[in-house]
């Protein structure tokens, strides 16, 4: 007989779904219930295994600021972007609305009515507008995770494709300070602006250059905006951000315009 054997003796497993099943019958005292928590007792299984997912979600969204996660996503060594996807199935919640508000307490838009794709670029614009507030600047090229953030915040804003965002795209674009861009002017508007600079590179060197003739520096505020002649703005502290950014990208020529306006980031790199 092999050592510790009882006759008659439950297996623990066994033992333990049974009192699973009193407790969710309201057939177990409540002294008896605190004994057993005591010990680390989890009355729901399906509770433990979502409560260990969702402290990979939090891991998850710590990192990418979403829930709303490729399939193939892990954290905390656990398939939590399979996991996310599951839970989007109708129905897929069972009735369990503590499943739901823990879910929501972590990203409200953990499922939302448009894309997740969308929403994985939307939670990057929307973590850098906590750093930086003129996100409408932001050009592409400028790439967090992966993903051109500067390209996707373009397309966004060009009239066709604002027009087909949903209502609760636009809201959460315009909370973070993204508009539609204006239509293009009139062909006699566009010849009498036709000295101006043509396009954002070129009016950022305007700008930078009229800001060195003014100042004598080149070290510009993040959050300075400069006015050209004709009552254009340039936010020229989130330009020179973003062309140093992009230096590695950047042609020879245009290196040289800035290493010439006195960038020294801009020459090292040229040298480079």
């Amino acid at each position: 007989m092999p050592f510790g054997h009882r006759e008659g003796a439950t297996p623990l497993g066994r033992w333990i779904a049974e009192q699973r099943r009193a407790y969710g019958a309201g057939q177990m005292s409540g002294l008896r219930a605190k004994r057993l928590e005591k010990l680390g007792m989890v009355w729901s299984v399906a509770d433990e295994r979502f409560q260990q997912n969702l402290e990979a979600a939090k891991a998850y969204f710590e990192e990418y600021w979403t829930l709303c996660a490729p399939r193939s996503a892990m954290a905390l060594d656990r398939s939590v972007g399979q996991w996310l996807s599951n839970l989007r199935r109708p129905g897929a919640l069972g009735g369990k609305e503590e499943w739901k508000a823990a879910l929501e307490a972590v990203d409200a838009d953990w499922n939302p009515d448009w894309p997740l794709e969308w929403q994985r670029y939307y939670a990057v614009l929307r973590e850098m507008f906590v750093e930086e507030s003129a996100l409408v600047h932001v050009e592409p090229g400028v790439t967090v995770h992966g993903m051109d953030i500067g390209r996707w915040l373009a397309k966004q804003r060009q009239p066709a494709v604002w027009a087909a965002l949903s209502g609760g795209q636009r809201e959460r674009l315009e909370a973070v300070g993204v508009t539609p861009l204006t239509p293009t002017p009139e062909p006699e508007e566009t010849a009498k602006a036709s000295t101006a600079p043509v396009n954002a590179f070129e009016r950022g060197v305007a700008a930078l250059t009229q800001y060195k003739a003014r100042t004598g520096s080149v070290t510009v505020p993040r959050g300075h905006v400069e006015q050209l002649e004709g009552g254009r703005e340039v936010r020229l502290g989130v330009w020179v951000m973003n062309q140093k950014s992009r230096r590695a990208k950047l042609p020879a020529d245009k290196l040289t315009t800035l290493a010439e306006l006195g960038l020294e980031w801009a020459a090292a790199e040229g040298v480079a």
